[in-house]
């Protein structure tokens, strides 16, 4: 019996004073009202679904509109449908393009995503990105994967204050706990067991802050009828447990990245502890924030595992093992949880899990209680130069799994990503004979605030049974996002398609982003000639679209990205001059550079999110006093520089003040002579000092960019 259409009035005190309304549909409206600013002549209605799929049906007739959808994100997707497909409007990450009709527009929408699971973040976004969010943040991040129609988001915040409760039951003190954290921005690799005490400790403040921050987060994901994928206990133990119990088996793991000191040590699955412990944090877990359903455990993360990789009876007889505590240790705490984890290492360490170890590993693991996210499937094409693993590994041998891709690492900005493997591959996996109990698809960058277009893309992709048709696609795309999709708009897309569109790297970084050539992650994007013919008919669209917030941010973003470019040619022909001891044109070219960027950092200081200054004072604003206020900003300047051991610069941005005060001045450090070890006190000096920024917006960066581009 599906419930009565409710009218919601404009207000939110009137959203939930509406006796009839239940709290998803009240949890929608406040959403569409949070984005858009208005409710007005809108009902919503949540009705159960026949099955595991989701669908949603928009009517819009004389002014009203009514969305009836099986759940919360599927009717925020559907009015998301509606306002793109009938109304000509946008909400994306970086912006919205929406101005309140006189009158809905009339049509008629349906759809139904052939999905059951529709997940999105990764670990590492809550480093990259959102270490230092607070309510405000997290509130429009959760708007806007509901807005795309995701329901199983990663929801890992406060990790850290219920492991602490867990090992202060287990006999630890607060200095033996907190010596074993990560600073905040690093805790992504504290969870997966890849650091230890790394820019540490926390203290109780943020503990409090985060448990009240992930009760809010929780709150709102679960009215909307989210499914939210909350920490399990992964093995990781603490220095100080392992001093006061010697007799614990466990194995010290080892992380490339970083030297061995900081990485952590594994419970042995033959020891007892294991469970206990695991038992203990989702207990812990739940008293705090109640029933889940989703535990994520990752325990050999890109981890160098304590057994030969050749020795495979004993990888299947230790993995075996594994599997089955790991497992065991969540359903202890909760007999109906389902453990996930991500299967990236899976495919990063392809070597070691040959079929027979992976089929080990989930051998002892029921079938319907657990889910593998098949991270980066966008890897191997790119850079593993192999089969996809799902495919390698028949479909993950009967568990289930989400197809998932990884378009982003390290937040890194330059534009990039395989678009016809996104507008194709779900599809391909969901009609493949092999593709076992395949239940989810979705996306797992490592940072946010990049390349919407890739986003909308996947987002779209998870509620088609086929490949969407791209040429469609992105004359819808423009005409929502910027009010115009005529002929020369569609090819300035269609060369970005050509050039940065059809690849994907790792490392989509400048040189003067690296300095010199990283040997180890070479720099690598596709912004050859034609992109900046891309870039030039893109622009020459501003006088028509200029309404639009979305393509002003967009022609700054893609602006910046080729005169960057066209700087990064001439710091080239400065490194080749240097190595053939021609300073005096290494000099001459090191000018054009410093030349050209400066202009890059002024027009990127018109962008709306593209400088320095709000990630530091999103940093400072987490803290409560003057000395942990400079801790969380170096935190912050650190990770998206040096970062720490073999990471430096993989976290590469393009945002201004960045490129004015650190990398102009360590490019023309490295000019004079400077080395990595002569250049580390000055890195040091400049990421341990308050912040204070030298950019100035340009006044008018669409036309100074014009001028540029043309006499280049």
């Amino acid at each position: 019996m599906r419930k009565n259409i409710v009218i919601i009035l404009l207000t939110t005190l009137c959203l939930t004073a509406c006796s009839g309304t239940s709290k998803t549909e009240k949890a929608v409206l406040e959403v569409i009202m949070n984005r858009f600013g208005t409710t007005e002549g809108l009902s919503v209605e949540i009705t159960e679904s026949s099955g595991p799929y989701d669908s949603y049906k928009v009517e819009a007739d004389g002014g009203n509109v009514s969305v009836t959808a099986t759940s919360g994100p599927a009717a925020c997707y559907g009015f998301h449908e509606y306002l793109q497909t009938c109304c000509g409007a946008m909400i994306s990450w970086s912006g919205t393009n929406f101005t309140v009709p006189q009158q809905w527009p009339d049509g008629l929408l349906e759809g139904e995503s052939p999905y059951e699971l529709r997940n999105f973040l990764n670990v590492c976004t809550f480093g990259y990105t959102a270490p230092y969010w607070d309510w405000k943040k997290w509130e429009e991040e959760i708007d806007l994967m509901a807005l795309h129609g995701i329901n199983m988001p990663l929801a890992t915040v406060a990790s850290e204050a219920i492991a602490r409760r867990v090992w202060l039951k287990l006999g630890l003190s607060e200095e033996e706990v907190e010596a074993f954290f990560t600073g905040a921005a690093y805790l992504p690799w504290h969870r997966m067991g890849n650091l230890n005490t790394w820019s540490g400790p926390l203290n109780a403040g943020w503990h409090e802050s985060q448990i009240e921050l992930q009760h809010k987060i929780l709150d709102k994901m679960r009215r909307l009828q989210m499914r939210p994928v909350a920490p399990a206990f992964a093995g990781f133990i603490p220095p100080a447990y392992m001093k006061k119990h010697p007799e614990l088996q466990a194995f010290h793991l080892k992380w490339g990245a970083m030297d061995s000191t900081y990485n952590a040590a594994v419970l042995s699955p033959f020891a007892p502890e294991f469970k206990e412990i695991g038992k203990l944090f989702v207990q812990e877990w739940e008293k705090e924030f109640g029933k889940n359903e989703f535990y994520l455990s990752d325990s050999f993360n890109e981890m160098v595992l304590p057994i030969p990789d050749d020795d495979l009876e004993g990888k299947c007889s230790l993995m075996a093992e594994y599997g089955k505590t790991i497992y065991e240790s969540i359903a202890s705490g909760n007999p109906d949880a389902v453990w996930v984890t991500q299967g990236w290492t899976f495919g990063n360490r392809h070597w070691f899990w040959e079929k027979e170890s992976l089929q080990a590993l989930l051998s002892q693991v029921p079938d319907d209680k657990m889910i593998i996210i098949d991270l980066a499937n966008d890897y191997p094409k790119w850079v593993w130069n192999r089969d996809l693993t799902w495919k390698r590994h028949d479909g993950f041998y009967g568990k289930k799994w989400i197809y998932s891709f990884t378009p982003n690492f390290g937040g890194k900005h330059l534009p990039t990503g395989d678009m016809n493997m996104y507008a194709s591959g779900f599809a391909e996996a969901l009609n493949s004979p092999v593709k076992g109990n395949l239940v989810g698809v979705g996306s797992a960058p490592e940072g946010l605030d990049n390349n919407d277009v890739v986003y909308e893309l996947l987002a779209d992709a998870a509620w088609s049974e086929r490949a969407i048709d791209l040429d469609e696609w992105y004359a819808n795309w423009c005409e929502s996002r910027y009010g115009c999709a005529d002929e020369t708009m569609l090819q300035a897309w269609k060369l970005f398609h050509e050039t940065v569109y059809s690849s994907l790297y790792s490392y989509p970084r400048y040189r003067w982003q690296t300095v010199t050539f990283d040997k180890r992650r070479p720099s690598r994007h596709d912004m050859n000639d034609s992109f900046g013919e891309g870039v030039r008919l893109f622009l020459s669209c501003r006088d028509k679209c200029s309404d639009s917030p979305l393509y002003v941010a967009d022609a700054i973003e893609f602006s910046a990205f080729w005169i960057a470019e066209l700087a990064d040619r001439h710091w080239k022909a400065a490194l080749d001059a240097m190595e053939n001891g021609n300073m005096k044109e290494a000099r001459a070219e090191k000018d054009k550079t410093v030349e050209l960027l400066l202009a890059v950092d002024g027009i990127l200081a018109a962008h709306p999110e593209r400088n320095l200054t709000d990630w530091v004072e999103l940093a400072r604003a987490a803290a409560d006093t003057p000395e942990l206020k400079d801790k969380y900003e170096a935190d912050a300047k650190r990770l998206v520089t040096i970062w720490g051991g073999a990471q430096e610069d993989y976290a590469a941005r393009m945002w201004a003040g960045l490129i004015k005060d650190y990398y102009i001045p360590r490019l023309e450090k490295h000019l004079d002579g400077q080395d990595k070890a002569a250049m580390a006190p000055w890195k040091e000096e400049w990421i341990a000092a308050p912040y204070e920024s030298s950019s100035i917006a340009d006044p008018d960066p669409l036309e100074t960019a014009v001028a540029l581009i043309e006499c280049k």
